[in-house]
């Protein structure tokens, strides 16, 4: 990151995966910005991703326990960080829980983020030295077929219930701009991964799993293709976005490393051979295949070009790299994995198919 002027940033879902990893990279980069940390603190906000902060950097991290759901909560926390930007990355964001229980994200994402806009209007008035910032999904486009990438003006189509809740938010957030001028900026991110990721996601489950010597269970055939992005390059993305991209513009951000499922949980099985040689066998042996989940998109791919062109953002990490950052980071916070595994998330599988009982 380059040098940035004083900044007071507001950021939402802070204690989440891409949140803490935000947050981080911003303390650690940009010495002048002052970041407030919002999290309602839900089973995927994580007090523990926060906690050293405080003492890393005296005066410049402050944390917020607020749910973006509370009108008054939120206009507390504007009075209190009086931010230049917030980025907001509050969101129930996995797809099998959408399936499980819809509601939850529609209030969360589509409801929250309203308020989140309407208590930025009414704190911000009329500057436009101000940007709000929505942190957003590559499943608002839906599935694409064996060929093509997701451009920033491909249409929404989204799929579970998951994606159509970021899609209204999305709308919205184009809707504050347009209807009352309110700086604001998005951007549509591919499969992120890397550390401090909740592990009900592939790569974080995969590894835990494997390391338990549980089952690695992989949907239908494993042949869904997904575009894969080290979380760095994203929150990188984001802060070019904030510092040299225009109120009202929209970036894709992508990584460029399309694999299948079952070829991602293969590449962690072979590093995981060669760093922690499993007795009885390869890691490989515990791959299961389970029945698939309903509205499951086949592939996503993104376009980035715009970002690069316009930005010059490219990603610093492709695949190989940024799975070895990964895997040793999970592999030298296994407390950090296994007090999730004792109480949040134990692993179990969520959004089952129709008739599927629970086990």
């Amino acid at each position: 990151m380059t040098a940035a002027p004083p900044r007071r940033l507001l950021v939402t879902g802070a204690a989440g995966f891409i949140g803490t990893n935000f947050v981080r990279l911003v303390l650690a980069e940009q010495p002048s910005a002052l970041v407030f940390s919002l999290d309602a603190l839900t089973y995927a906000g994580n007090p523990a991703n926060l906690a050293d902060l405080t003492d890393l950097y005296p005066g410049r991290h402050h944390f917020i326990h607020a749910d973006i759901r509370d009108r008054e909560a939120v206009a507390a926390a504007f009075a209190l960080a009086r931010p230049d930007w917030l980025v907001n990355f509050a969101a129930e964001s996995h797809v099998d829980r959408s399936i499980d229980g819809p509601l939850p994200f529609v209030e969360t994402n589509a409801l929250g983020t309203a308020i989140l806009l309407e208590a930025a209007r009414l704190a911000w008035g009329g500057r436009r030295d101000v940007r709000f910032h929505h942190v957003s999904t590559d499943e608002v486009y839906g599935s694409l077929g064996p060929a093509g990438k997701f451009r920033e003006d491909t249409p929404y189509d989204p799929s579970s219930p998951y994606s159509a809740s970021k899609a209204a938010a999305d709308h919205l957030v184009r809707a504050w701009g347009r209807t009352y001028g309110l700086p604001v900026s998005l951007n549509n991110c591919s499969n992120n991964y890397g550390p401090w990721q909740f592990p009900e996601k592939l790569i974080p489950l995969t590894l835990a799993n494997a390391l338990d010597g549980k089952p690695l269970p992989i949907y239908g055939r494993g042949a869904n293709v997904r575009d894969w992005l080290y979380v760095e390059d994203h929150v990188r993305a984001i802060w070019a976005i904030l510092e040299r991209g225009e109120a009202g513009s929209s970036y894709n951000v992508g990584g460029g490393e399309e694999r299948t499922n079952l070829e991602l949980v293969r590449l962690l099985c072979a590093r995981l051979d060669r760093l922690r040689p499993r007795p009885s066998g390869p890691y490989a042996n515990l791959i299961t295949f389970v029945a698939d989940r309903p509205g499951h998109d086949a592939r996503y791919a993104i376009d980035s070009s715009r970002l690069e062109r316009e930005l010059a953002w490219r990603p610093r990490f492709d695949l190989s790299a940024g799975l070895d950052r990964t895997i040793d980071w999970y592999l030298s916070h296994r407390d950090w994995l296994a007090a999730i595994r004792a109480g949040k998330y134990a692993g179990g599988r969520l959004g089952r198919p129709p008739g599927e009982t629970r086990a």
